[in-house]
């Protein structure tokens, strides 16, 4: 059972925290389809900007389950300090460090992986964060820079030496981005340097894939991010497999329709009407690409490609919330219609 600080995490798999994605509804779906911690979306360190509705929305924890990981991104040692102590006071668990950002934005401000190249600055964050809280400090790097500069054990034994108390490494450098494969090698020999629990990160899409990934780093945990877009089961999915060896059937089309419908409701009461009707787009795309993992659908075809194409078209220009709820259940209606019409066609052959 992995340990951070008092609190006992119920499986191996966890959610990455992910800006614009791992809003509050996302992360109270994926804590009930399995994952053992919903890290907030980043919060910037900058206190003075905490009133914009954006940072506002990504501090609220309302009704979350223990343990509340709240990460925070900057690089001045003394704001990122004060950071940590308000999320503290307004009901933190754990704080959790951004050193593995790619963005441009961020890297222009000389936080997320930037650090990466600044051990001096990175160890100064760490000591300033982890004195400044009485709650555990976990952190997110990647593997280096960039492939010539892959410090990232030496970051790791820096931040063990600090007293973080777990560790999550993307297998990639900041120079990679998302591009490119992921290498886990990095990420074994940090769980091998390091005594604390070490989550492995990148590109684990499937069960069969976070075993390999487990046995090829012996990481503690794994953190997913991306794959949990539009398959937030993916989590139940992977603890099933480690634990039993054996594949979860995949949610069916009606499951898949009440996953969606109830994820939409939730982000259109936590956003209001307008926002709602925006933030919920994107989500809806992302549950209809994976449509494909549904056993009673046959999504091969153009006739299929239309049908999805021509329905994204449309919720896309959607104002309204019950448009798009009305919409959202007339698509999975046509799209089960069509599933019956195919076996009917297979029995009579």
């Amino acid at each position: 059972m992995i340990k951070i600080g008092p609190f006992s995490l119920n499986s191996r798999v966890v959610l990455a925290p992910m800006a614009g994605v791992t809003d509050q509804p996302f992360r109270h779906l994926c804590r009930s389809h399995g994952a053992a911690l919903t890290p907030s979306e980043m919060i910037t360190s900058n206190i003075k900007l905490w009133n914009q509705e954006k940072s506002r929305l990504r501090r609220c924890h309302d009704g979350e389950q223990e343990p509340r990981v709240v990460q925070i991104a900057g690089s001045d040692p003394a704001m990122m300090a004060e950071a940590a102590r308000m999320n503290a006071e307004q009901g933190a668990q754990i704080i959790d460090i951004n050193m593995g950002c790619p963005a441009k934005k961020v890297l222009k401000r000389s936080a997320g992986s930037a650090l990466l190249q600044h051990p001096s600055l990175v160890e100064t964050i760490l000591n300033a964060v982890v004195t400044s809280v009485d709650i555990p400090v976990s952190l997110k790097i990647r593997t280096g820079w960039d492939t010539q500069n892959r410090n990232g054990v030496d970051i790791a034994r820096l931040a063990e030496d600090c007293g973080i108390q777990s560790l999550a490494v993307h297998g990639r450098t900041r120079a990679c981005a998302f591009k490119g494969d992921v290498e886990y090698d990095t990420i074994a020999a940090i769980k091998d340097a390091i005594s604390i629990p070490v989550f492995a990160n990148g590109d684990i899409a499937s069960p069969e894939q976070a075993a390999h990934v487990l046995k090829h780093t012996r990481a503690d945990g794994l953190m997913i991010g991306r794959a949990a877009q539009g398959r937030p089961w993916i989590f139940n999915a992977i603890s099933h497999y480690l634990e039993l060896g054996s594949l979860m059937p995949a949610p069916t089309l009606a499951e898949v329709r009440d996953i969606m419908t109830g994820h939409v409701r939730n982000i259109h009461s936590f956003y209001g009407p307008v926002k709602g009707v925006f933030f919920a787009r994107k989500h809806v795309a992302w549950y209809l690409s994976n449509l494909s993992e549904t056993p009673d659908i046959d999504c091969s075809g153009p006739e299929f490609d239309s049908m999805i194409l021509t329905f994204r078209k449309l919720f896309n220009s959607l104002q309204d919330c019950n448009a798009q709820l009305d919409n959202i259940e007339s698509i999975f209606q046509l799209l089960i219609h069509s599933r019956v019409k195919q076996q009917q066609k297979e029995l009579a052959a």
